[in-house]
């Protein structure tokens, strides 16, 4: 079963995707900001992060910043999901190795998932 880590500080958002990934059947865990999602990155290992840009106490381009230059951290399948579609913010999530930068009106659901399974793929 694969481990997702969802980064997302919008709850409605957040307990969407999380129940959906779990009816996928991937293991979820889920956290509000970089911040935390730090923290979880030191006690377990995920398959994929799904990771919002725009959060509280840290955003997410600074949370890749740190999962890049991570030792063991630094080949996870990044996400960046995000309503910002600033060309800046988006070359700045590629040029650190995001596997994909979605805009969140422009995906459904079940294309996310869609995308999700292609980067980890089950």
């Amino acid at each position: 079963m694969k481990n997702i880590l969802i980064v997302e500080d919008e709850p409605l958002l957040l307990n969407v995707l999380s129940k959906k990934l779990k009816s996928e059947g991937f293991k979820v865990k889920s956290v509000e900001n970089g911040l935390e999602g730090l923290e979880k990155l030191e006690k377990e290992q995920f398959d994929l992060i799904l990771l919002d840009v725009v959060m509280p106490e840290m955003d997410g381009i600074t949370m890749l910043k740190k999962v890049r230059s991570s030792s063991h951290n630094s080949e996870i399948p990044v996400i960046m999901i995000s309503n910002l579609e600033d060309p800046v913010i988006i070359a700045q999530a590629i040029s650190l190795n995001s596997f994909d930068y979605l805009v969140k009106s422009d995906w459904s659901l079940s294309e996310i998932v869609s995308k999700i399974k292609e980067r980890t793929d089950t």
